[in-house]
């Protein structure tokens, strides 16, 4: 376990948040491997990936919050923030951690994330190198 000093790294704090963030992540995938496999029915796997992915993308947005935040630097980081997808990110966000002043199911900040042709791989390409930049920093 890590001292109480070590605890405190705001690097640290940040990196809980991507462990979060990638679980989600883990269980998203399990769960379309599921349905790939017949294992579970339309409407299981319409809530269930829904919700995995959509904790993902919020907790994601949180790293990437933080990560400005903490003003570090990463040239591929940086360069996949600058994207637009960040902002459909942070609404994305908005839209799972927020109850809806508009009360309706369907929220068009879910829908303007997928509108964009690049978020997914974007989304999927900002998680993987979050993971080579915590890894690289943990080391050391």
């Amino acid at each position: 376990m890590a001292n109480q000093q070590n605890a405190n790294n705001p690097i640290n704090i940040l990196h809980r948040y991507f462990i979060w963030a990638n679980r989600m992540r883990i269980y998203f995938g399990e769960v379309l491997k599921k349905h790939a496999e017949g294992e579970i029915d339309e409407h299981s796997f319409g809530i269930e990936s829904m919700m995995y992915m959509s904790l993902w993308y919020g907790l994601l947005y949180v790293v990437a919050e933080g990560w400005g935040a903490l003003k570090l630097s990463d040239a591929v980081i940086d360069e996949l923030l600058k994207s637009p997808n960040t902002n459909l990110l942070k609404h994305y966000r908005n839209a799972t951690f927020h109850y809806p002043k508009k009360k309706q199911y369907h929220d068009v900040r879910f829908e303007n994330f997928f509108k964009e042709q690049t978020t997914v791989e974007w989304v999927r390409r900002l998680n993987a190198e979050f993971s080579r930049y915590f890894l690289d920093v943990l080391k050391k």
